[in-house]
This record gives C-alpha cells, sequence and structure tokens, in this order.
C-alpha cells in the first residue's frame, strides 16, 4: 500500500506462539494484499482471544502458525530470533528444525537478526546458510524507527520484489544491512537478575559465579557460543553489515541536540554515515563532532549490554 505518494507499507503482523515443550516466540508475517490480510485476520480470530486490543499473542505453536501463513499466501519470518525473551533460539530450541518441519523450513526466506546480534554472529550456524538475514529496528517508538535497516536492490518497492531479494532471485538482493554494534544491544551478554548486573568474563556464561541458584538471562553471544556449529562464520554471497551508533547513544548528546543535526542535515543517517567532521562542528562541539566520526570508524569503546539494559559508549 503507498501512503502520502511514496512510503510502501508492506502489509503485516507480529505474533506470538508457545511450544507444548515450553518456550514462546515472536514471528512476522507478510501478506502481498489486503485482502490476504484480512483473511488472515479473519481466521486467527480462532486462535486470539480478543484481536481487537491484544492481537499478536495468538494460542498456536510455531508449526499451526506458519501452516496458517502459508495457506493464506504470505511470508513468515522468526522475529529477533536470538534474543532470550521471545525468540526461537533464545528460548524455544537449538535448531529451527525442532520446530518446523522440512517443508515449512524450507519456505522461511530470512530470520531477523535482533539488535544483539550481527551478520558475523548469525553466520555460525550452518541451517541459516540459505535464508536471508535481515536487520530491522523492532521500534517501539518512532525515535527508535531507523536504527536497524536494510538495503534492497529491486526494481520496485513491493511484497513480491522483495521476497525475490530475500532469495536472490534475478538480480533482487539485500545490498546491506544496517544496525547497531550488538554490544549495544540489550541481551547481548549473560545478566544476573539477582546480583543486577552483567556478569564479566569470557563467553559463554551461563551462571551467576555467585551462586548457581541466581537465576540469570543467557545472552545472546553466550547462547550462541553454545549452539553454534562452527566458530568461523561463513558470509560468502552475504551483504556487508554496517554497524551505527544512534545519535541518542552518545554522550552529551540529548534531544535538543539531536533535533538541531536532523534538521540541518535533514536525516540522523547523513549525520551518522556521510557528514564531515568540518560540517559538523558547525552545529556542535568538536568532541561530539570527534564522537560521531569515531562511531563512523567503530573506534568508540562499548560496554556490553544484558537483562533488557542497552549497552553504553565508555567516555
Amino acid at each position: 500500500m503507498e501512503y502520502k505518494k511514496g512510503q510502501i507499507l508492506i502489509l503485516g503482523a507480529e505474533l506470538e506462539t508457545h511450544e507444548k515443550k515450553g518456550g514462546s516466540s515472536h514471528s512476522l508475517c507478510f501478506f502481498p494484499s489486503l485482502k490476504s490480510i484480512k483473511d488472515f485476520a479473519g481466521a486467527m480470530k480462532n486462535h486470539i482471544k480478543n484481536i481487537h486490543s491484544c492481537s499478536y499473542m495468538c494460542r498456536l505453536e510455531a508449526q499451526q502458525l506458519i501452516d496458517i501463513v502459508d495457506f493464506y499466501g504470505g511470508m513468515f519470518i522468526p522475529a529477533h530470533v536470538f534474543t532470550p525473551y521471545k525468540s526461537f533460539y533464545g528460548n524455544c530450541c537449538d535448531s529451527l528444525l525442532e520446530i518446523f518441519d522440512d517443508k515449512s523450513f524450507e519456505k522461511i526466506p530470512a530470520v531477523e537478526l535482533g539488535l544483539s546480534a550481527d551478520s558475523m554472529m548469525a553466520g555460525q550456524l550452518r541451517e541459516l546458510d540459505g535464508k536471508a538475514f535481515i536487520s530491522n529496528s523492532d521500534a517501539h517508538s518512532l525515535s527508535k524507527m531507523g536504527r536497524e535497516y536494510n538495503i534492497f536492490e529491486m526494481e520496485d518497492p513491493n511484497y513480491e520484489e522483495i521476497l525475490k531479494a530475500f532469495k536472490g532471485i534475478d538480480g533482487r538482493r539485500i545490498k546491506a544491512n544496517y544496525g547497531l554494534d550488538p554490544k549495544l544491544g540489550k541481551y547481548h551478554r549473560t545478566y544476573c537478575l539477582v546480583c543486577d548486573s552483567i556478569i564479566k568474563g569470557d563467553a559463554p556464561i551461563l551462571k551467576c559465579p555467585v551462586s548457581d541458584k541466581h537465576r540469570v538471562v543467557v545472552g545472546v553471544k553466550d547462547r550462541l557460543m553454545i549452539i553454534r556449529d562452527r566458530q568461523k562464520p561463513l558470509l560468502d554471497n552475504r551483504p556487508p553489515y554496517f554497524y551505527q551508533v544512534p545519535l541518542e547513544f552518545l554522550p552529551k548528546v540529548g534531544p535538543k541536540t539531536i533535533d538541531k543535526l536532523i534538521n540541518f542535515f535533514g536525516s540522523e543517517m547523513k549525520v551518522l554515515h556521510q557528514a564531515t567532521y568540518d560540517e559538523l562542528i558547525k552545529v556542535v562541539k568538536e568532541d561530539i563532532a570527534r564522537n560521531i566520526i569515531l562511531s563512523r570508524e567503530g573506534k568508540l569503546s562499548i560496554e556490553a549490554g544484558g537483562g533488557g539494559i542497552y549497552g553504553k559508549i565508555e567516555v
């Protein structure tokens, strides 16, 4: 659907499923037409208590959901697939083939990496070699939109072309992924809920050193080291993954400064990836301009996030 001459919306839904053996996960379900998603919504009324007030939680297993999505002509993509809460690898399985039958697994065109993982990390799982990696914002507020995104090479911005890009068909492709350095993600490293702190040390860390009884949130990096089946990621034919540090993460950069920068340069992406140092100091102080350039070059020191707390730029 087109909104205001040029803004193309792909129709879809994010839904939560629950496995009989335990664990919950979120999945993205996209559809090619208004009719197909309306028909899908009509079917989902049988599996969602109140679809008008709480549309994401359904009383289904993931295999059942993908069957329904497929029936109505949609595509199914596991969302933020490594995060410890509400994801397949995070709390449901060591392999997607434990959840989906072979036929359904083959129909999954892509997986969403989430804020705490990147292509290099996901590339350590052999079963994902045939899947595209997408980096999306999972934005719960307007300011978070665009912190992760994909560049597509295709002829038109529509459902069919995006599906071709996922599959690398007819010259269509994902040209680049942009996202947070995984260390800035909220679940990159293991966190002890009792000690209320990230557990320091080399991954994988699966328990608190203070007490085995302490409940921990296992980090994405730590979890991946347990389930991976190769140490060196396979990145052949993968698009480049560019790290970006949103302005709100940078020291001394508040809402007013962000507004000034965006008003001057036109977008946050131009500030992060294109503005020169000389251009930046026309708007902000030298130390802020320097940090923007250093973030672009990957030279800022980062304290890793975990347990629902974002990582921090170390001054």
